[in-house]
């Protein structure tokens, strides 16, 4: 597999304004192709072109941008195969993981927006009775709530879903009449190019969708910066969300930001522990820990703790490291090398704070590839730095309380608030525990998602809500038509 890809400004397609560079196979430390490496200027033009295609883009009928994401769906569709290749060498993620979580879903989240499309865009009010005012005569006034496009919108992605987590954006974002200009992360950007590709040939309109990619930090800078640019939708890291929203804030642009999360995975000494055990292992399973999501930072009431952490080191061990490409394969490498040298880096101030390493925390002994062993890490404190910090990778560490409210208490004692979850018997208590965490999204004794609910953090871990009909909302903004009468 060799990709030469190139940016998408107005409609044509360029080479790198500063050259390119390589994208490397996590797994086999392989190059997979070279991405361009979009330079300051070609940011700004990317921005440019996306705010004169929008007045013509924000005034086509819902219909219109209905079939051109249903058609996009189409075409993905007929060569999604070609995408699970891209995506698993990119990310090295598993196979199982690229064919079913992350290839799929982009053509069902462009066919949930092209219905999206069609959902209609007023408000009604109850018609109010006003006194007459120096500015106007009184009598019944009417009015309605119109949700207008924001503009241009830079869409900003992290490497962990590449191509997923991209079509969650471009498709609310052009369903509600705003133009884009796509910049995925610099280390996976192959298949999202690829995708603005498909989109091209579906038809959308020149400067509609552009795309950009690259390491240099001023280009991406520039995606937020630029006079073009109204909003700023990005999901990553909460220091990058937080340099975002200092430039942006100055210019009053609008912003979705899906951060960090150090999810608090609370069980119950009532709790079905197979349950919490498989909910639990997943951190480790699925796409080696690298999700905002994982019930990473477990609380385990006393009572089971023992029983809870001898469960979790047998389905650590039990799980089998290695080549992506393997069937048999559940737990493959992380992205680079310099963020598995960060994960050890963890790894080791647990180990030095005074916790115990229960299973993992070294290398597995492969000639290539960016491996982490599941670790699990035992007689945490939740002001360990390895337990309070997002770690992005293969680890679960585990802290003990006696009573209820010590466990909202430790739950609710971080940074962050994207997601947690509750495992209980008594439905009662998971339920008033849900209700006082502070967290966005509680999962009740499962760890699946409704994608119609509104999904977003509190504190550090975000700004905004999408999913569903509120990604809709997200990108719109929200304008009062009055009249009388």
């Amino acid at each position: 597999m060799s990709i030469d890809a190139q940016v998408c400004i107005g409609g044509e397609w360029f080479d790198g304004g500063d050259g390119s560079y390589d994208i490397i196979n996590p797994a086999t430390e392989e190059v997979v192709g070279r991405a361009p490496q979009g330079s300051v200027e070609q940011s700004i033009a990317a921005t440019a072109a996306a705010a004169e295609a929008f007045d013509a883009w924000s005034r086509t009928s819902p219909e219109e941008r209905a079939n051109l994401l249903e058609k996009a769906a189409d075409l993905y569709d007929a060569r999604k195969d070609e995408f699970a290749p891209l995506v698993q060498a990119e990310t090295g993620a598993t196979m199982r993981v690229a064919k079913t979580m992350q290839v799929p879903q982009v053509s069902a989240r462009f066919r949930r927006y092209a219905k999206g499309a069609m959902e209609s865009r007023l408000i009604p009010l109850e018609p109010q009775v006003m006194p007459t005012t120096a500015l106007a005569p009184g009598g019944i006034i009417g009015g309605v709530g119109h949700r207008a496009p924001v503009g241009v919108v830079s869409c900003i992605t992290s490497y962990n879903f590449p191509v997923v987590n991209m079509a969650g954006k471009i498709g609310p974002a052009l369903a509600m009449g705003n133009t884009v200009v796509v910049k995925p992360a610099p280390q996976d950007p192959l298949a999202v190019i690829k995708l603005v590709e498909i989109m091209n040939e579906a038809g959308f309109p020149p400067g509609v969708i552009n795309v950009t990619c690259g390491t240099d930090i001023a280009a991406s800078e520039a995606l937020v910066s630029s006079p073009h640019v109204d909003m700023i939708s990005f999901t990553g890291s909460t220091g990058v969300g937080r340099r975002i929203g200092a430039v942006a804030g100055g210019e009053m642009k609008r912003l979705l930001l899906e951060l960090g999360g150090k999810g608090a995975c609370i069980v119950y000494d009532d709790a079905d522990l197979k349950a919490a055990i498989g909910g639990i292992s997943s951190v480790w399973a699925f796409h080696s820990g690298q999700i905002c999501t994982a019930p990473t930072r477990v609380i385990a009431q006393r009572g089971i703790y023992d029983q809870l952490v001898a469960g979790l080191t047998q389905a650590a061990k039990h799980l089998t490291v290695g080549d992506p490409l393997e069937r048999t394969t559940v737990v493959g490498p992380v992205i680079t090398d310099v963020h598995r040298g960060r994960i050890e880096g963890y790894v080791q101030s647990a180990r030095d704070e005074g916790a115990e390493i229960v299973v993992g925390g070294e290398r597995p002994d492969f000639d290539k590839g960016f491996y982490v062993a599941p670790t699990l890490i035992a007689n945490a404190t939740n002001q360990m730095t390895a337990v309070r910090e997002e770690i992005f990778g293969p680890v679960v560490v585990v802290v003990p309380f006696d009573d209820d409210e010590e466990a909202i208490h430790i739950a609710n004692d971080s940074d962050f608030g994207l997601y947690s979850y509750v495992f209980s018997g008594d439905t009662g208590r998971a339920w008033a525990t849900a209700q006082r965490l502070r967290s966005g999204n509680v999962g009740i004794n499962s760890l699946q998602r409704n994608h119609e609910a509104p999904f977003g953090g509190f504190k550090q871990s975000g700004v905004g809500r999408d999913g569903g009909s509120f990604g809709l909302h997200a990108y719109s903004e929200m304008q009062s038509i009055i009249w009388p009468g």
